[in-house]
Formats: structure tokens, C-alpha cells, sequence
């Protein structure tokens, strides 16, 4: 079965006060990030009847109560509406009154490590050395396959989409992607037009929900802004940066400032807020990916990808044992990886092209 993305704008997989997206307004003013906000107290469902209900009470049948406690809480203050706003900086020498670094998350689970930028040494974010190391083929793939955008465009699903959604706005016309993986499902179509960087996201490790190329147009850049969700991070894998080397193309998460390095991996939390500038007269390339939050469990993960394949699949939550079944299948059949049609060896693995055996001469 061939899975399709259709969705036009790659904001991390929030929630939302409807349930499957981010927040509607994304143009955060000064007077809208610039406070800190206390959760306010949450209590279990009691309307067990409707959709948050229903949710609710599978999480706790499938993964137990205690060990899913935090994102329960996050269900429950979504569906009060709240919105968490808190100043995470630590340099003393920043005034918070002028500072960026809030966060800023309507999707909130409580008691998550909140940091711009991670240490891939330190955090123990093994899975990006394989990635870093894959730089060369990934680069030389993806320079092969957009080198013909026609033949691409139409082989391929939504190539190049646009940020054309009201909540993704900030992103501005510059900035489009091409996506491999999207809340959890891998893009068939897509990633057999890319299947060597498939198959090394793959092997990789990386724990991501989210997989898709990033481009951001010559002298554009990408407005201050938050990505409402803190129990996704952010990664970017440098594929080809104009400039490389010379500070042109910059990233700033709260208040610090790094720059694209052709190869390199960042980690950071988009749940604070951040900006983007491309000053160069090329286009800026990267590999990007949505990874749970470290501190997240098994259990917490579970919990949060049962809510997604039930904003996907809602026939999970039916009455009808015999739907919920179906709808089981169904799901597990769109999160495996998919059948690629030439199969490359990946981080200490083989693979073989897919061939035709020749046929044996013999006696008859």
C-alpha cells in the first residue's frame, strides 16, 4: 500500500485546540511570549463518550495510569486551552524583558529538559555521528535526484511544498520541503525516490517522527516564531549550504546564534523561540527531523504516537472490536518501512539490489 503526504506546511505534529494542528495564530507578538504561565490543575475525563474521553482511556488500558501521567496532564491542558509561556534563558547578563529565549507550547508536557541547542557528545545523541558520517552519500543522492525537478514532480508526492497554512506563516514563501516521514509513516512514494537516504535515516537510530528535506530561498529569511510543541525536538543534518563556512546562513534558538555547516548535525528545542536568515544568492538545503524528547519513556512515547494514529485512524477508538482490529492493522501496515526498489546497504548492514535471477542452463 503506497502512502501519500498531503499535508503543505512541515510545522512539528502539535495538537491543537482542533485536535491535529498547531495553534492558529503563529504571529507571536512581544506581549504574546514574553510572560511565564503556571499549568493550571487537571482532572481525568469524565465524559468518557467523546473523542478526548476515548483517548484518554485507551492510554491509561494500553500503558497504565502512573506511567503516563505527564501526558495525560498534557491532553487534559490542551483540551482546557492552555498555553505555556516560560523564560528559559541562563545567561545573566540577558534582560529578560528583551530576551528571546521563551518558551512557548501549546502542546506542553510537563517536566521536560528545555535547552536552545543540545550537546551531541554530552546528551548522548549517538544516533547522529551515523548520520554525520552518511553526509557525503545523502548529499550526492539528493544533488542526483533534484537535479531533474521535472522528472521529480511527477514521480514524486507534494515536491517542494510551500508553508501556505495560516499557523505556518512565519515560515514564510522561502521555505518548502520534501517529505520522507511524516507523524511516524513513511512516504513510499517519496522514499523510493530517495532510497539510500531512507534506508541511513533508517539504520540510523534516530528516534524521529518526522523526516523531510528542507529548502530556504536565496536572501530569505524565516520570522521570529515558536513551534508550539516541547516534547518534539529538532535536528538538521546540513546537506548543502551556500557559502559554507562564512556565517551566512544562520540559525538563532532563544539567544544564540549558530551557523549551518555542510555535514554537521544540530539538535535544538523549537518549543522556544527561533529564526532563520539564508544571505546568500543560492538556496539552503538541509535534512530535517522531528525526534521525541530524551526524556520521554517507552511508555510516554507509546502514549503520544497513540494519539496520532488516532487523529489518523479514529476507527482505533470505535466501539466495534471487529473496526478496532481492522484499524489496528491498518495502522501498523502504514508505519512499516517501506519496500524500496533498490535496497542499499546501510550503517553495518547489507542489502542487495532488487535483480531478475538468470535462469540455469542444464540437461532436461
Amino acid at each position: 500500500t503506497t502512502t501519500t503526504t498531503s499535508s503543505t506546511s512541515r510545522k512539528p505534529i502539535a495538537f491543537s485546540r482542533a485536535l491535529n494542528s498547531a495553534a492558529t495564530n503563529d504571529s507571536s507578538t512581544e506581549e504574546d511570549f514574553r510572560m511565564t504561565t503556571t499549568p493550571p490543575q487537571t482532572f481525568p475525563s469524565l465524559t468518557t463518550h467523546t473523542f478526548v474521553g476515548k483517548v484518554e482511556s485507551e492510554i491509561v488500558r494500553r500503558y497504565g495510569e502512573d506511567e503516563t501521567e505527564r501526558v495525560l496532564q498534557s491532553w487534559r491542558l490542551l483540551d482546557k486551552e492552555y498555553v505555556h509561556r516560560e523564560y528559559v534563558g541562563v545567561d545573566e547578563t540577558v534582560d529578560p524583558a528583551t530576551s528571546n529565549s521563551y518558551q512557548y507550547a501549546h502542546s506542553y508536557v510537563p517536566g521536560l529538559t528545555c535547552k536552545p541547542f543540545w550537546d551531541i557528545q554530552k546528551d548522548g545523541l549517538t544516533w547522529s555521528k551515523k548520520l554525520s558520517s552518511s553526509y557525503k552519500q545523502i548529499r550526492k543522492e539528493f544533488l542526483d535526484a533534484t537535479s531533474d525537478m521535472g522528472k521529480l514532480n511527477q514521480e514524486g508526492n507534494n515536491i517542494w511544498a510551500g508553508a501556505l497554512t495560516e499557523e505556518a506563516g512565519s515560515y514564510g514563501e522561502g521555505w518548502s520541503t520534501l517529505v520522507l516521514k511524516d507523524r511516524g509513516i513513511w512516504d513510499e512514494v517519496n522514499c523510493n525516490l530517495f532510497p539510500k537516504t531512507a534506508k541511513l535515516v533508517h539504520n540510523s537510530g534516530i528516534p524521529a517522527t518526522e523526516v523531510f528535506f528542507a529548502a530556504m530561498k536565496p536572501n530569505t529569511d524565516i520570522k521570529l516564531h515558536s513551534d508550539f510543541t516541547n516534547f518534539v525536538l529538532t535536528s538538521h543534518l546540513a546537506i548543502d549550504i551556500p557559502e559554507n563556512g562564512n556565517n551566512k546562513c544562520r540559525l538563532t534558538i532563544g539567544d544564540e546564534t549558530r551557523q549551518w555547516m555542510n555535514g554537521d548535525v544540530m539538535v535544538f528545542d523549537t518549543s522556544v523561540m527561533h529564526d532563520a536568515i539564508n544571505e546568500t544568492d543560492d538556496t539552503r538545503y538541509i535534512l530535517m527531523f522531528r525526534l521525541w524528547h530524551p526524556d520521554l519513556t517507552d511508555a510516554e512515547r507509546g502514549a503520544l504516537q497513540f494519539i496520532y494514529d488516532s487523529l489518523s485512524v479514529p476507527e482505533l477508538l470505535d466501539d466495534n472490536a471487529a473496526v478496532r482490529a481492522a484499524a489496528e492493522e491498518k495502522i501498523e501496515a502504514m508505519r512499516n518501512f517501506p519496500m524500496l526498489k533498490t535496497v542499499t546497504a546501510g550503517f553495518g548492514g547489507g542489502g542487495a539490489k532488487t535483480s531478475k535471477k538468470k535462469k540455469k542452463k542444464g540437461k532436461k
